[in-house]
C-alpha cells in the first residue's frame, strides 16, 4: 500500500510505450498484465488476510469456543469496523462447520447473523450496535454447547433434539426429559436406516418417513405438529447420512 502511487505510475508509462512498440517478441501485453497484478495481489492480499488478527492487534481465538475475554477484547476494539468483521469471519466459519451437523441450530444462527448484518449495511445499526448483536450469537453458540454437554448428548443426538424441540407447542406438551428420549431414539433408528445410498433411493426415503412419524406418534408428539417435525427430522436424517457417508469413505 505504500507504493501503491508508484505502482500506478509504472502500469500508466507502460501503457503509453506499449503504444509505441508493437514489436517486440515474448509475452503478450495481456500475460505480462496479469503476472503484474498477481504479483501485486499476493504482496497486498495473501499478507493482510493471513495476518488479520495480528493487524487489528486480536489475539487469535479458539474459534469453537468463543470465551467471554476474546468477546470483550473485540467489543473495546477502538476500531469497531475492524473488530466486527474479524467476529463476522468468525460467525460465519463456526455456523458453516455446524451446519454438516445440525441443521436446525445453524439455520437458525445463520439467520439471525444475516439479519443483524443486513441491518448494519442498512445503517439501522451502528458498528457498536451490531457488535452486541454478533456476540449476542457467539454466546448463544456457546449456551448451545453447554446445553449439549448437561443433556449428556452427542452432537448429531443434539441435532435431533433440536429438530423436534424447534416448536412451541412441542415443548409446552413435552417435557424437556421426554424429548432428550425421543431424539435419542430417533438418532438411533435414523443411524441404523442411513445406508450409503438411502439419499437417492425413494424406497428407503419413504420407509425411514413411516419410522419416524411412528416415532413421534408413540412419544406423544403434537399432532398439529408432526407433519413439520416429521419433514425436519428427515432433512436432519439426510445431513447425517452424508456425513456417515463421507466419513466412511475418509476412512
Amino acid at each position: 500500500m505504500d507504493v501503491k502511487d508508484e505502482i500506478a505510475f509504472f502500469q500508466a508509462v507502460k501503457a503509453r510505450l506499449a503504444k509505441f512498440d508493437s514489436t517486440g517478441s515474448g509475452r503478450t501485453n495481456e500475460e505480462i498484465e496479469s503476472t503484474i497484478r498477481q504479483v501485486i495481489d499476493k504482496a497486498l492480499v495473501s499478507e493482510q488476510v493471513i495476518d488479520v488478527f495480528d493487524a487489528a492487534g486480536i489475539k487469535k481465538p479458539d474459534i469453537s469456543i468463543l470465551s467471554e475475554e476474546f468477546l470483550l477484547e473485540l467489543k473495546n476494539k477502538e476500531h469497531k469496523n475492524v473488530a466486527l468483521e474479524v467476529l463476522k469471519k468468525l460467525l460465519n466459519d463456526e455456523i458453516k462447520a455446524r451446519a454438516k451437523k445440525n441443521l436446525v441450530q445453524s439455520r437458525t444462527l445463520m439467520e439471525m447473523l444475516q439479519d443483524a448484518i443486513k441491518r448494519y449495511h442498512a445503517k439501522v445499526l451502528t458498528a457498536a450496535e451490531v457488535m452486541d448483536e454478533l456476540i449476542s450469537i457467539s454466546k448463544e453458540i456457546v449456551k448451545s454447547d453447554k446445553q449439549a454437554e448437561e443433556m449428556g448428548m452427542s452432537d448429531y443426538e443434539y441435532a435431533f433434539y433440536t429438530a423436534v424441540a424447534n416448536n412451541d407447542s412441542a415443548r409446552e406438551l413435552m417435557q424437556q426429559d421426554k424429548l432428550r428420549e425421543l431424539a435419542i431414539v430417533l438418532f438411533e433408528k435414523v443411524k441404523a436406516n442411513a445406508s450409503i445410498d438411502w439419499t437417492i433411493k425413494e424406497s428407503v426415503k419413504a420407509k425411514l418417513k413411516v419410522i419416524v412419524k411412528r416415532t413421534l406418534r408413540q412419544f406423544g408428539y403434537p399432532p398439529d405438529m408432526q407433519k413439520l417435525a416429521t419433514e425436519t427430522v428427515l432433512k436432519q436424517a439426510e445431513m447425517l447420512a452424508s456425513e456417515l457417508t463421507r466419513k466412511t469413505g475418509d476412512g
